[in-house]
């Protein structure tokens, strides 16, 4: 490990491991087979290439993209590490200069498609020399109960009995228990260590919002990060070469990427995106698996994604910096019925099964109304506790106060009762407003009692009902074909046993509402990471490579913040090593310099400087505002005059309060009493609820109670009682 220490350091140019890279790296050095599960930008690479750089024989790597294998290569010849790949996209010249570096042991990592294993050359190779390690990526592709199922994995398993002495990983970032055991059954791995790292991507920023004007809300997002790197997904082809010509038309830098174009046309709009050349890549799932592009700074869902897998998944390549990035899904329910259609065109039974289970699950994370992290966490069978993560939708929409919608549903349920429960959401509403449509006559459902009785709604009001409806099991969704029927609790708000309490007021539709309260100043110098964006992207050019395999942005934006004066400070920038100063250090030092002579910047001891980035970050960032908030209100400062201050509600500053008690801080309770409405001699009970039931969420408390206490009275009481037993 002291080796493992300095080879990360030297060559990497990384100061400490991550989580769980220590132990998964020991447990490789040892010979003992290794399952990883890590979300993409983990860390999972170096899991095997700090043991290859030690093992005295060679490593293996089964990749399943040629692109992703060509970029590692890349990365890792840059870091001055002997690294090859042996596949179809190679010239018969370089395929045999390769073969040849293998066979007389010349490079640490060799990097081969599954089915390349199948050749006789290849096998033979591997025979004659010393195999030490064998590396399989995204190792969830050997499972039929995995998203992304490939039968040329199956064959990996002989592979590992071929090579008894050799150590074996399998790495993925998607893999439900189930898929875990699977992998594990099928590479054959000998009591394995399996090593699971949190799914919780920290730094992704989840956001699903109602599909109302597709194309106007993608046009919005993508004004709100100009200039940035991204990814659409959408669910056709025909609608990524049509949502390409229209946003090329708008001056957007897009390209297509699906599977109807050639493989050359895919593989330079790849290079191109890779490259910085283009910002936006639109695509169908045929793009991405394994893209190593690091600056990626947001990924928009034109559409709703088949499985909760594949979404992790596509989100996953955004951020793999550490840097913030924005998750972006766009929802309706008439997705639903397209991916169901093409589910049923499956012959197999069991394959039906699967995909309509993993759909169900996609859809219930789109609906969910609490932190976004809870469903999708748990769904990888990570118990995720925590009830605010401050980087989601719903944890940063404002308290809202529920009102009696019973009228509204009865009038929703009546019409769905009345047109035979065998239609969807927009046109029940539809009828309800009274349209005038060719469908509606045809039906004869002008005629019908319900019809024009709700148009004291909009549409887009009462969509916002339907979700909630359909949330609270009022309403029950058909999945195959998205219409709706009644459920038992429906007879009772029928009958006016029970009433519905809800929010009336139209659901959050534009990202720019939400960007407003999540502030995004910058703690470094832009214009001089600008210029070295520049420097990069020359360079990276005349090496025909791609920019981030020079430095990634977040190594950019660290000398942007500090302004390294010497090769000394240049080696304490997060992924600076000594090949990459060699080849690069004097270039960037030389900007860096002139820069700060020029602006008449003073150079600073590195200490100092990150000790003003983060007073300066912890002052302009609103992800760390609940600091701030908290010692605000314990030096006395009163719910109220936080508010005021900075001019939000009084439920957004006890939601930054809540949060800063959830992190073990201790919270002066004589300010949260006076704001509680409950008489005193009820807390007691509630923080019995708290004891009986658990603190992650409120809605089990608040059903509880039968809904007569407030969520701001839930909220201030699960604070006291935090504080009160942490």
């Amino acid at each position: 490990m002291d080796k493992a220490q300095n080879i990360l350091k030297v060559v990497f140019g990384y100061d400490s491991f991550r989580p769980l890279q220590k132990e998964i790296i020991q447990n490789v050095l040892n010979k003992k087979d290794t399952l990883v599960i890590m979300p993409t930008g983990g860390g999972k690479s170096l899991c095997y290439q700090i043991p290859a750089l030690i093992f005295e024989g060679l490593t293996v790597v089964i990749s399943p993209l040629i692109s992703l294998m060509k970029d590692q290569v890349e990365q890792l010849k840059q870091l001055g590490i002997k690294t090859a790949l042996l596949n179809s996209s190679l010239s018969q010249y370089d395929y045999k200069i390769n073969f040849e570096n293998v066979k007389n042991q010349k490079v640490k990592l060799l990097y081969l498609a599954p089915e390349s294993l199948m050749k006789n050359d290849i096998a033979d190779l591997l025979k004659s020399i010393r195999l030490d390690c064998i590396t399989v990526d995204e190792a969830h592709c050997i499972s039929e109960w995995g998203h992304d199922f490939r039968k040329e994995y199956r064959q990996l398993g002989n592979l590992r009995n071929s090579f008894p002495s050799a150590v074996c990983i399998g790495l993925t970032a998607t893999a439900t228990p189930r898929v875990q055991e699977d992998i594990i059954k099928n590479l054959n791995l000998a009591t394995p260590g399996k090593f699971l790292a949190s799914f919780n991507r920290e730094n992704l920023f989840l956001n699903v919002i109602p599909k109302r004007d597709a194309f106007q809300q993608a046009v919005d997002f993508l004004n709100d990060h100009k200039n940035q790197s991204g990814i659409i997904y959408c669910f056709s082809r025909k609608q990524v070469d049509n949502l390409h010509d229209d946003l090329s038309y708008l001056g957007f830098s897009t390209k297509p990427y699906h599977a109807g174009m050639t493989d050359e046309e895919r593989n330079k709009n790849q290079d191109l995106f890779i490259k910085d050349e283009v910002q936006i890549i639109i695509a169908t799932i045929a793009f991405g698996m394994g893209i190593n592009k690091s600056n990626v700074r947001f990924v928009l869902h034109y559409d709703l994604p088949k499985n909760i897998e594949s979404y992790y998944q596509e989100i996953g390549r955004s951020g793999r910096d550490g840097l913030r990035s924005d998750c972006l899904l766009l929802f309706t329910y008439s997705d639903i019925a397209k991916i169901n259609y093409f589910i049923d065109q499956k012959e197999d039974d069991k394959e039906r099964l699967v995909a309509k289970a993993h759909l169900n699950a996609m859809i219930k994370y789109a609906e969910s109304e609490i932190c976004r992290r809870h469903p999708l966490i748990n769904y990888f069978g990570e118990s995720y506790q925590i009830d605010y993560c401050g980087m989601c939708d719903n944890c940063l929409v404002e308290e809202k106060e529920m009102t009696d919608i019973t009228i509204p549903a009865q009038k929703f349920l009546s019409a769905v009762r009345r047109t035979g429960e065998v239609f969807g959401a927009n046109y029940i509403i539809d009828v309800l407003l009274g349209e005038e449509s060719d469908r509606i006559f045809h039906n004869g459902h002008q005629n019908l009692s319900v019809y024009g009785i709700g148009k004291e709604l909009n549409k887009k009001q009462w969509q916002t009902l339907v979700h909630q409806f359909v949330r609270k099991e009022i309403l029950i969704r058909d999945l195959e074909f998205g219409s709706l029927k009644l459920s038992q609790k429906s007879s009772n708000i029928l009958l006016n046993k029970e009433k519905v309490l809800g929010f009336v007021r139209e659901s959050q539709t534009s990202t720019k509402k939400l960007k407003l309260s999540k502030g995004k100043e910058e703690t470094y110098d832009i214009e001089l990471f600008e210029l070295l964006r520049k420097k990069r992207k020359e360079l990276a050019d005349n090496k025909n490579i791609p920019p981030f395999v020079i430095f990634s942005d977040k190594t950019l934006i660290q000398m942007a913040a500090d302004f390294p004066q010497s090769e000394k400070e240049l080696l304490n920038i997060s992924g600076v090593g000594k090949n990459k100063l060699e080849n690069y250090g004097s270039i960037f030092l030389t900007l860096i310099k002139s820069y700060c002579t020029r602006k008449n910047i003073s150079a600073k001891t590195p200490a100092l400087q990150h000790t003003a980035a983060s007073k300066l970050k912890l002052k302009n960032n609103s992800d760390l505002r609940h600091i701030i908030v908290g010692e605000a209100f314990n030096k006395g400062n009163s719910i109220d005059k936080l508010a005021e201050e900075y001019n939000v509600k009084s439920q957004t500053i006890i939601t930054h309060i809540e949060r800063y008690a959830n992190e073990g801080n201790k919270i002066r309770t004589d300010g949260l009493k006076e704001k509680i409405s409950l008489p005193e001699i009820e807390h007691k009970k509630v923080f019995e609820a708290f004891k009986e039931d658990g603190t992650s969420t409120l809605s089990n408390i608040f059903e509880k109670f039968n809904k007569e206490i407030s969520y701001i009275d839930l909220h201030l009481l699960r604070i006291i009682y935090l504080n009160d037993h942490t």
